[in-house]
Parts: C-alpha cells; structure tokens; sequence
C-alpha cells in the first residue's frame, strides 16, 4: 500500500527519540544558571468556528522564519540546553547509552530479489543505515550505497547537510534499485538509480520525492512512482502535498519525461480529491496493474485494475472494483488473483479471495476468516499467501498455500513481534526480524520445504545483557470499565514500593499497535531502577478496528482517559507515584500526553512531548494537516471542531496550575508536525504554570519528525530525558551500574 503522510511513529530505535534545531547554532559550554528563559509575548488572535470562540494568544509564533520567532526560539533552546547539561547524571547516562547503542550492528528492511539480499545496516562506526547488498545469504557483503555519497554533497547557508536512506526499491531481478534519499531528516528529496552489480550510480534522479511507493515492472526497463506536484505560481508549502501523481520513469530518461498514468486530474472518473495520494503496483506474473488510491491518513483504500499494458503504454484503463466502503487495508496478487484484508463486518480484520478477471467484491471467497486474532498484514510469495496476525502483542505468522483452504501458523522461535515481513512473488517462504522487550532481534527465514525457520545471520545478536530484566503484560481498568492492555518492563530485583521512577508511554491513533520491541538502549533506564512502561490505549490497533474507532474523533477522550487510567494503574499497584512517574507521547501520541497533562497535571512530575501535535486547531493550516482529517476531524464541520477542540491540548492549559515539568521537543525540518506547535505550548505553559517546576523546549536544526535523525541525536534525546526524571524523582545519582543492575 502507499505510504501515508500520517504524524504516527514508528517503534523503532531507527526512527524515534532524538530532534533538535540546528539553524540555531548551540551554543557552547555554558555556566549554569547563566541564561534566562525568554518570555513570549501575548499577542491574541480570535477565531470563532460555529458560533464558539477560541483564542490563541501566541499565534505570531506560527511564522517561523521571522527574526523574532527565530530569536526567541535560539533563546528558549540556549536555555533548555543549558538546564539539561547541568542535570546530575547526565553526563555518565550519555556514555552509558552510546555504549549501548554503540556495541552492535542493526539490520533493517531485508529484501530478497532475484539471488540477491539487500538490507539497511547500522554498525557501531556508523550514524544512520546504508545500504548493503549480498550475493545470496552467504555471498560477501558488500556496501552499495552510503547515503552521505549518493545525496551530496551539499552545503546550505553554509551548513553541510546530512542525508539519509528513506527507502529503498530493487528491481525484481536484483539487479537495479532506487534508492530515497532526504536531507536533514526532512523526508522530501530525491530518488536516485544504482547498478546491483557495481554500485554505480545512474544519472536518472527525480526530485519531488516522499514515499515514492516504486513499484517495478518486471523487465527492469521502467518502474512506477509517486511524485508530490510542482509548485505553480501563487501556491504555497501548504499546497505541496496536494494532487500527487503516480507517474512512470523509463531508466535513462530525465524526470522531466516521466509521463502520469494516475492522478486526479488525468483519471476524473475515480473521483479522486486533492488529499489522495495515488499509486501503482504490478506484480511478475500478473497481466494487470493495481491502482492503490489512499485517502489522506485513512487505512481503508480504493483500488483500480488495469491491463498492465495499457498503463505501460502510457493508455491507462482504470475501473474502480474497491472502494473506501469494502473496508480494505491491505492486498496481494499472484497472477490473476488477489487477495484482501478488511474489516468489513470483522473487526480483527478477515482475508477475502477475488479472481482479478471478474473483480466483483461482492462475489468474494473468505479465505482467512476473523478470529481471536487481529489481522494485520497480506503478503504473496511463490508457495504460499502469508498473513501477518497478533494477539495481546505476540505476532502469529499464517500459511495460506494457493488451492487450499485453511490457513496454518509457523511455529516461531519465541513469542515476541515479527517485524519486517518480507517475500515476493518469484521465492519461497518469508522473511522476519523477531524480537521482544528483552530478546534481541534476529532476521529470521521460513522454509516452506522443510518447515524450518531459521537464523540468516544477517544480523549479529545485540550483546545488550537483559537477564536482569523481567516484562509482564497486564490490563489497567479503564474510566468506562474497558480493560485496557499495560506493558511493564523492569529490573527483576525492584520492590514494588511506589518509589520508582517510571516512564509511561502512550499514543493511540491510525491503528498503529505498540508491539514488543528491543532496544539495547532501555537498559540505561532500567539500570537506573525506572519502570519503562506501554499504554496500550483506544486510537491503536491492539484489538482490532473497533480499538481504532474507539478512540477518533469524537472518541478520542478514551485515548486520553485510557493513558491517565493506566497511569493510576502503576500508581495503585505499588510501581511508582505521582512523584516519580513521567509520561510521554510522541507524534500524534502528543495528544495523548498533552490530554493527560492538562487534565490530570497531578499524576505526573514530568511530560514529555516529543514531536508531538499540541495544537491541533490549526493543524489544518500547514502542509501536513488536510490529509490526516480521516484521523481526527476538520474544522469545517460543527461535530469535527468540538471533537478537535476537545482533544487540543494547546486550548486547555489553565492560568494559576501547578504543572509538573514539561520537556517540549521539535526539530526545524519536521514535515509533519510543525515545530510551531511545540513552540505555541511551551510559551502558554511558561505563562500559565503556578508551579516551579520547569518548562523546556528542546529544539535541534538538523532534524525532523525523528525519522533520519542521527544515532548521536537519538541517544542525547534520551540521556537528556532519563537525567530530568531521575533529578525530577530525587533518583540523581541513584544505584546502578554500568555494567548492569546490581
């Protein structure tokens, strides 16, 4: 399926933690308690929707590149800087986590095409993936492309900018593939060509690039892309996102040839709107093309056939045969068939049959019915369908071999996440990195023939010592009774005694779960005796759809009153207290933080919100916004801006509270969430806290939405946020080694 513009995070070490702002050069070593925190000034903007009025006494601080927003944020940031450097702790909590992160290899997004493995790979050397390839498992490795080299170099006001590898798409004989390249954590920027064989780069470059969703055609002369629109005069960034194309690109052509085969306004008869982003797939094998229209953020997609040749041909026939109501997320194709995944009256989703040369969705077979397990993802290799499941976050492999009827499970090695499925139409069996809260993740390969899954050793065991360690799966009884899934992770030593530190994190929107996942680097946390803990709130996708509908729009309080219900969970039961418990939300996990802060300040001595939507009013007004109303609502409608209003976190900060200290964290380049947001919520709680407790913005200028931030970026973020709670909870200093817990 097309990526999704959506403000979700994913739980991976890759693309979580650290930001910043770095048009804001740091400044140096600095003498603590040199620097004073500016304050904003109120400069109120009214706005009435529906008869209410709202007000936003910072709105001025929306225009980010006027001198005096960019003077008082390099201020705000000095003196956040400041403050955390000085925190007990922090110093050895920073070598204790690069130790960490620093002593294993990370291998992410295999690939297996034609005889060859491509994969990201982070070792200890380096700061963010690169991409190797291999000549068969045991061939010898070889780099094919360092992002730092196929994206520039590049110098921008003087700063030399850093890139990484978005994604990346091999041809389906191996032998080619293109490679997304972004700077500066940014996500836009440049698709780029690489012979397999030699690592040579193809003069072939397009620019306009953010989720190219390439599919090849199977001769390896031209594949299919999505490309954002070209800017006409008089529209604006906020325009960008708007009436993207899928286009094809012929190898040796300038971009400026590639021709649209699907967009809204080349193919008016799908009904498309400017927020779709449409794209095209074809499959070995297979004599039609899929047309994968997705809505904005919305799961559900419409989908369009075509005789493959025609779309080659650049004479596109497209019918709709799926539309938003079918309830599809998913789908796979061998030859002329097609697989879909849906909750159509299930909702932990159900596999359902279609021969593509009749496509009546309503005339489909049930291939895999709903079950106690939440379905979550379709896939075709040559022997079998294989679908990707979960119950109370363990994953579950099904086995679907074509002409039968019953779909099987794969013995796994351990109950933890399968991530990263991966197969293809001309191989065997799957590929999957399996991991859990304390197993470290290993890639491993399903032999159909023999029925073994076993280590590729692609990627070394994370020599992290989680023996000490203990995680337990528990549910907190919600405001309505709902009992609502709790992650708690811990030293297997710690006494119960309410006076542990705790983080607490929560997100709950799209349906995206929070599976069990290993990171070596939880360890410095757990060492230090914090409880690191994962609410599994309503928004998600942990119970199936009806979880994921239970917490949208007007809805979206349970995702609030779930985070605060297990927050008291881990209070009742003896696992922290309000004075050493922090919570955090990332990314649309910012409302989650943000509802939980305003409405119960108490719990809590710290929130942490790390690119997180405070705002989300005036989400609508930046580039991101229009395409994640199928999440949250639009302003434009009575019920969808009381449900907004609701959930805005920015609008309920009350003057004269006793907030608990609040970490704000943004980066300069993130296209999702604006920085403004952050920025808005830090001024309104400076002026608004009774309390002595500090509010913080932490601003980087070299990364995003901590999607392509730097190993480096990621590990200050977290030692940063580790030494505040530890200060915050009296626990500076506290017992811990760091060769492991005592």
């Amino acid at each position: 399926m097309a990526q999704k513009k959506k403000i979700g995070r994913s739980f991976s070490r890759w693309v979580v933690g650290g930001v910043g702002l770095a048009l804001l050069a740091l400044a140096g070593p600095l003498r603590a308690g040199a620097l004073s925190q500016p304050v904003a000034p109120v400069r109120p903007v009214t706005d009435t929707y529906f008869g209410q009025t709202v007000t936003d006494p910072y709105r001025w601080l929306e225009k980010l590149k006027s001198p005096e927003v960019q003077a008082w944020m390099k201020a705000q940031n000095d003196y956040t800087r400041d403050y955390l450097a000085h925190l007990p702790d922090r110093d050895a909590l920073v070598k204790r986590i690069e130790d960490l992160d620093s002593a294993s290899t990370r291998v992410g997004s295999v690939e297996h095409l034609g005889s060859r493995y491509f994969y990201l790979k982070l070792t200890p050397q380096d700061q963010t993936p690169k991409l190797y390839v291999r000549d068969g498992l045991d061939g010898a490795e070889r780099l094919l492309a360092d992002p730092q080299v196929v994206g520039g170099p590049q110098v921008i006001d003087g700063v030399k900018q850093r890139y990484t590898i978005s994604d990346f798409y091999p041809s389906w004989d191996g032998s080619m593939v293109a490679v997304e390249i972004a700077a500066g954590g940014s996500e836009e920027g440049t698709l780029r060509l690489l012979d397999a064989a030699t690592g040579k780069l193809l003069p072939d470059s397009i620019d306009r690039i953010w989720g190219a969703s390439v599919s090849w055609d199977p001769s390896g002369k031209f594949f299919y892309y999505v490309r954002l629109k070209k800017l006409a005069p008089g529209e604006t960034p906020n325009d960008k996102e708007l009436d993207s194309t899928a286009c094809l690109h012929r190898l040796g052509d300038g971009s400026e040839k590639d021709t649209v085969v699907l967009s809204r306004l080349t193919t008016p008869g799908l009904g498309l709107v400017p927020t779709d982003q449409p794209c095209v797939a074809i499959e070995p094998g297979s004599s039609y093309a899929i047309g994968i229209i997705s809505h904005g953020v919305r799961n559900e997609a419409t989908l369009a056939l075509s005789p493959a040749g025609a779309v080659a041909q650049d004479a596109p026939q497209w019918k709709k045969f799926v539309d938003v109501d079918d309830d599809v997320t998913d789908l796979a194709v061998q030859g002329h068939e097609i697989w879909l995944l849906t909750h159509k009256d299930a909702p932990h989703f159900k596999v359902v049959h279609l021969d593509l040369d009749h496509p009546d969705i309503a005339q489909a077979d049930l291939a895999v019915p709903a079950s106690d397990l939440v379905l979550k993802g379709v896939t075709c290799a040559r022997d079998a369908l294989y679908v990707d499941a979960a119950q109370g976050g363990v994953s579950h492999i099904l086995r679907l071999p074509y002409g039968q009827k019953t779909a099987t499970p794969i013995t796994l090695p351990f109950a933890g996440s399968a991530g990263g499925l991966s197969a293809n139409i001309e191989q065997d069996g799957v590929l999957m990195r399996l991991s859990g809260w304390t197993h470290a993740p290993q890639w491993y390969a399903y032999d159909p023939a023999t029925g073994n899954i076993a280590d590729t050793n692609l990627e070394p065991l994370n020599p992290a010592d989680f023996s000490g360690i203990t995680s337990e799966e528990v549910t907190a009884p919600g405001a309505d009774g709902t009992p609502i899934p709790l992650s708690i992770i811990y030293r297997k030593d710690l006494v119960l005694n309410g006076k542990n530190p705790c983080l607490l994190e929560g997100y709950g929107a799209y349906g995206i779960s929070i599976e069990p996942g290993f990171d070596a680097t939880r360890l410095a946390l757990l060492e230090k005796g914090i409880v690191v803990a994962f609410a599994h709130v309503r928004g998600g996708g942990e119970n199936g759809e009806d979880w994921h509908l239970a917490g949208q729009k007007q809805t979206k309080q349970n995702t609030i009153s779930d985070f605060i219900s297990c927050a008291q969970y881990l209070i009742d039961k003896g696992y922290t207290s309000p004075a050493y418990l922090a919570g955090r939300g990332t990314s649309a996990g910012g409302i989650t933080i943000g509802g939980a802060l305003t409405q119960r300040p108490d719990l809590f001595t710290l929130a942490i919100c790390n690119v997180g939507v405070m705002d989300i009013l005036r989400f609508e007004s930046e580039p991101n916004g229009p395409s994640n109303t199928p999440e949250f609502g639009t302003i434009k409608d009575p019920d969808g801006f009381k449900a907004l209003y609701r959930m805005d976190a920015y609008q309920h900060v009350k003057d004269g509270t006793a907030y608990p200290a609040v970490l704000l964290i943004t980066g300069a380049n993130d296209p999702r969430v604006s920085p403004w947001h952050l920025l808005k919520m830090a001024a309104r709680l400076q002026a608004a806290t009774s309390g002595k407790k500090p509010i913080l913005l932490r601003i980087d200028s070299d990364a995003g939405h901590g999607i392509g931030s730097s190993k480096t970026q990621r590990d200050l973020i977290l030692a940063d946020q580790t030494a505040l709670l530890l200060s915050l909870a009296g626990k500076a200093n506290a017992p811990g080694s760091p060769a492991g817990p005592p």
